[in-house]
């Protein structure tokens, strides 16, 4: 793997490499190489050409084919590169045959962005959570550290070498410590647990800010609590869950929590080594996805978060969809079609503050609703029962002769659709 602390010493420069596989539009394989770059640039290293490559099918050797892998390489020496990355994951062998091949560092947007979250986590867990990410994605590349030593001390036939017996060695270490950093997860989840137990019996319901990374998720946590939480405009600004009590309107408390930024084709291993800080979400009373509405790839950024959320088993939370940075939208027709593909949407801005008013007064309605009722709803009305999951606070559901039973809290924008559903 790459020497992360020699990039902090001298900025390296890159190729970056993407990849346009079958059935991938161009214009969003160029899309994710851009976002490559954003994310090379996060880290310090300075992007000196692009190529999207066009492959039929991958290659066991190099990923792309022979020709292709020497015209890269000839193009990465022509323009004295000190690294090669690309947009896509590729294994460990193919990492190994490109670095002999070329005589470069050659990694992939997986070990990107794990060292970018390794640079910018801050508390403990947040430390520990990418410790085990990083191991869990170096194990299988653990050989190619030793080749070298291998070949230098031979061996007699049959005999392991030294490379062998420290590759075992460190292995065995890597395995322990894997074991070691999940065990103390697991307490630090205890932990969480307990808060948040001592937390819900206050009863003040909680909303996590969710969504694509760099969408201004934190800029709205400042906006709407007052507070002074970092903010900076690169991607992964923010690693660690901050949340904050805030009376929203009528002196009513509200507990927000802003979350780490989703991104397109997150490494699974962060996911999972993240899950117990991105519980957050699935637990909060109502999500509140924002987007950023002046992003020409903004659809493609909600599905990647949906993605995630459906991952974490938070997809069928209740959730406020929001657009924000629409003093940036490229016209007033683009946020137009935002909002007839996404009925009920909210357009903010919180640089200038229009549409956060509104917002505020749903996310009110929303937490705080009338006491639940029951409503009995037709099968062939399902459709309404997904709403209510999305836009209603649903405390349980049921069946009964045919019906759909939903015991729920729905704010007084929904009472007219569902009062003749409403049961006594």
């Amino acid at each position: 793997m790459i020497d992360w602390q020699d990039v902090v010493n001298r900025p390296k420069k890159a190729l970056l490499v993407g990849v346009e596989e079958n059935g991938t539009p161009e214009r969003i394989a160029l899309s994710l190489l851009g976002e490559l770059e954003g994310l090379a640039k996060t880290l310090g290293l300075q992007t000196v050409e692009r190529r999207l490559v066009k492959l039929r099918e991958r290659t066991p050797r190099y990923l792309v084919g022979s020709g292709k892998a020497e015209e890269l390489s000839i193009l990465a020496k022509s323009l004295e590169v000190d690294c090669i990355v690309f947009d896509c994951v590729i294994s460990p062998s193919q990492q190994r045959n490109w670095e002999k091949y070329t005589e470069l560092i050659v990694f992939d947007r997986s070990e990107l962005i794990i060292q970018i979250f390794a640079s910018r986590a801050r508390t403990p867990e947040a430390r520990m959570q990418v410790e085990l990410a990083r191991l869990q994605y170096s194990l299988p590349r653990l050989t190619h550290a030793h080749e070298d030593l291998e070949r230098q001390q031979g061996g007699a036939r049959g005999n392991r070498g030294a490379g062998e017996q420290q590759l075992e060695l460190d292995r065995r270490q890597i395995k322990i410590r894997i074991e070691r950093l999940k065990d103390d997860l697991e307490k630090v989840k205890g932990e969480r647990e307990s808060r948040r137990k001592r937390r819900d019996k206050v009863q003040v319901p909680s909303a996590a800010i969710v969504g694509y990374t760099n969408a201004g998720k934190s800029s709205l946590l400042n906006a709407l609590t007052k507070a002074d939480v970092f903010v900076e405009d690169a991607l992964f600004a923010t690693l660690d869950p901050t949340t904050r009590r805030v009376n929203l309107g009528g002196g009513k408390p509200v507990l927000l929590t802003d979350t780490v930024g989703f991104v397109r084709n997150l490494p699974h291993g962060l996911i999972e080594a993240f899950k117990s800080t991105l519980e957050e979400t699935v637990l909060a009373d109502l999500l509140i996805h924002v987007l950023d509405a002046s992003d020409p790839d903004v659809s493609e950024h909600y599905a990647a978060t949906m993605k995630v959320l459906v991952e974490l088993g938070a997809a069928d939370q209740p959730s406020i969809l929001a657009f924000n940075k629409i003093d940036s939208a490229e016209s007033a027709d683009t946020l137009r079609f935002l909002g007839e593909r996404h009925p009920g949407a909210f357009f903010i801005s919180v640089k200038t503050g229009e549409g956060l008013p509104a917002l505020v007064s749903e996310i009110v309605a929303r937490l705080y609703a009338e006491a639940a009722g029951v409503y009995r709803i037709p099968a062939d009305r399902y459709d309404l029962v997904a709403r209510l999951r999305r836009e209603a606070m649903v405390e349980s559901e049921g069946w009964d002769e045919g019906s759909s039973l939903v015991t729920a809290r729905i704010p007084d924008r929904l009472k007219s659709t569902y009062e003749e559903f409403k049961e006594g």
